[in-house]
């Protein structure tokens, strides 16, 4: 399994295809086993697709390090420098998309083309979801399996429809959710980075060309967050999916033509 050396950690990371590169970023609690293969199948054929798992997920090194979302940036531009990535697009969702604004901050030269999916600004800014939400995500998972804690979650990344429409799709992204399960420390570690994240009243400084993915059911990070970094970050192009939650599965090949169409335009 191919490793990295960024700052005091080993980082698990995969490349498919060939062209320009294009950093994944996962979100809290996941690895690079989540992502939709139907994502990485369309997305390969036009570029170098580059994932990892955040430092404490999957297969990369858990560390004694406070957890901040600033330091997982770093770790993402250490990633780049160890694999001689000078510049890239950047694709990130929930957390990642966090990861994602503090890396166009600190390392703008670093990022070609920016995708914010599912994700917010931090702060008081930002939209919270509800009590009985936060509830689920802050709930102490210490004493629940691997698999009671991705069926406990399935419920928060698609809409109730879909799941029980797709039963045979859900049963697979529970198997790949169990196949490098994050440990319960290194969980509550991820979610204290989230909780001490604030981006907004830097996003003015973005100059990257960015697209806003957001769904309209997502009960994790409501919609209303797109509409906020959109109004905050120059420029920025907002698309809402209409029937999905916080993955946007719900509409898989409107977001892959979506997130295509901005990567390969012009941004002159």
């Amino acid at each position: 399994m191919p490793k990295a050396k960024a700052n005091d950690i080993q980082i698990y990371y995969e490349v498919h295809g060939q062209g320009f590169p294009l950093l994944m970023i996962t979100g809290l609690s996941a690895n690079v086993d989540w992502w939709d293969p139907r994502i990485i199948q369309e997305l390969t054929k036009k570029f170098k697709i580059v994932m990892f798992d955040n430092r404490g997920a999957g297969r990369t090194d858990i560390s004694n390090k406070r957890y901040t979302i600033k330091l997982f940036a770093e770790d993402t531009a250490g990633l780049m420098d160890a694999l001689r990535i000078s510049r890239a697009h950047v694709f990130g969702i929930s957390m990642g998309g966090m990861i994602a604004q503090e890396l166009v901050l600190n390392y703008p030269e670093k990022v070609e083309k920016l995708v914010l999916c599912s994700t917010n600004c931090g702060g008081t800014k930002s939209v919270l979801a509800s009590d009985e939400v936060l509830g689920m995500l802050m709930a102490d998972r210490s004493a629940l399996s691997p698999e009671e804690i991705a069926r406990m979650s399935i419920p928060l990344f698609l809409t109730e429809g879909f799941i029980k429409k797709n039963p045979d799709f859900v049963e697979l992204a529970i198997q790949q959710m169990l196949k490098a399960p994050i440990s319960n420390e290194a969980f509550m570690r991820q979610l204290d980075a989230i909780l001490g994240f604030n981006t907004y009243d830097r996003l003015h400084q973005i100059k990257a060309p960015t697209l806003i993915l957001h769904g309209k059911h997502d009960i994790i990070v409501p919609s209303e967050n797109g509409s906020i970094l959109a109004e905050a970050i120059p420029n920025a192009k907002l698309v809402y999916f209409e029937n999905s939650a916080h993955g946007l599965i719900e509409e898989i090949e409107k977001m892959i033509h979506v997130l295509l169409n901005f990567l390969t335009e012009s941004s002159i």
